[in-house]
């Protein structure tokens, strides 16, 4: 089993996100057998509570099902994930320090960096051009946008965890 853990601060908004709906990428492409996809947050502010809301609504107005518990992302996870899925380079950068080896710290990417659009337009004086931002504190129309953005990056992915699953099982 392949084992990918999207990740934001609460696990309530970006990370159930991108879970759902790489879920559903994953089960169209036919490797719900061989991928494990789940999410966590940072932080334990929102442990066992539900997906906000809007990230619900935005979810199943776009057709994705989802049945969400937040958590908070263990150290000792890194042992048993392959990839871990960062939202945004603040969590990029919190997963990597939490990672006791190299090895660790390699597993952890930026969603987007998935996303050939968003790598081409970013810029390197831009440290969080690839940045899901947090819908949070916003509007619901900040949601449909973290929506759009976890869409774009996930055929990206799907690909990359496609090879990584072809080459897990040779």
């Amino acid at each position: 089993m392949y084992r990918v853990c999207f990740v934001c601060t609460g696990n309530i908004c970006r990370s159930p996100m991108a879970e759902a709906v790489f879920r559903s990428h994953v089960a169209e492409a036919g490797l719900d057998g061989l991928v494990e996809v789940d999410s966590a947050g940072t932080g334990g502010w929102h442990e066992g509570d539900g997906a906000d809301p809007r990230t619900v609504a935005v979810l199943e107005a776009a057709g994705y099902e989802q049945a969400h518990r937040a958590r908070q992302f263990r150290t000792s996870w890194f042992d048993r994930l392959d990839l871990v899925i960062a939202l945004d380079v603040g969590h990029l950068r919190d997963l990597r320090a939490l990672a006791a080896t190299p090895e660790d710290a390699a597993k952890v990417r930026l969603l987007r960096s998935y996303d050939p659009a968003a790598r081409a337009a970013a810029r390197d004086d831009v440290p969080d051009a690839l940045d899901v931002p947090d819908p949070y504190y916003g509007s619901l129309d900040g949601f449909h946008a973290c929506l759009e953005q976890v869409e774009a990056a996930s055929p990206g992915l799907l690909d990359a965890v496609r090879a990584a699953v072809k080459e897990h099982s040779l």
